[in-house]
């Protein structure tokens, strides 16, 4: 993480990250997906059709478009982000939804707990603790991105504790 200086420029930026949901299929992927198996149905399809079983054609063709609202809710899910913005003053989260609704919470830094469960056989949920508030972040993240997120924001933690 690099310093920055805020807007303002009055408090300077002592981390920021932006946290986003991985999607391993980029949307010309699924295009390429979703026409591949388009033109396999309609292929069997065809073949069922020629064979007397018309329904067969019409059920490829429901499966075909279920798969597609299936990744169109899945990539609409991965425009959700989080941000998380250090400055001596606070860290804010500020959490994006994907219609683009943005909630904003402000936590003081000086005794703010990372906390990630690491006792069973995967890490759990990254929370951010502090004066009896919890606050769950990344939850969308690989475990091993969460550990990270924690690492780097603790990094970030340790001077405004220390002076």
């Amino acid at each position: 993480m690099t310093r920055a200086t805020s807007l303002s420029g009055a408090d300077p930026v002592l981390f920021d990250a932006v946290l986003t949901p991985h999607r391993s299929l980029p949307p010309a992927g699924f295009r390429l997906l979703i026409g591949a198996l388009t033109l396999i149905g309609l292929a069997a399809g065809v073949a069922f059709l020629m064979l007397g079983a018309w329904p067969v054609l019409g059920f490829f063709g429901l499966d075909i478009a279920l798969l597609a609202w299936c990744f169109h809710v899945n990539y609409r899910q991965g425009r959700r982000r989080e941000r998380l913005r250090l400055t001596p003053d606070a860290l804010t989260v500020e959490r994006m939804s994907p219609a683009g609704r943005v909630e904003q919470v402000r936590l003081p830094p000086w005794w703010l707990r990372v906390e990630i469960d690491q006792s069973g056989e995967r890490p759990g949920p990254l929370t951010l603790a502090t004066h009896g508030r919890r606050e769950t972040v990344g939850a969308f993240l690989a475990p091993w991105e969460r550990v990270e997120v924690a690492e780097a924001l603790r990094q970030a933690l340790a001077p405004l504790r220390a002076g």
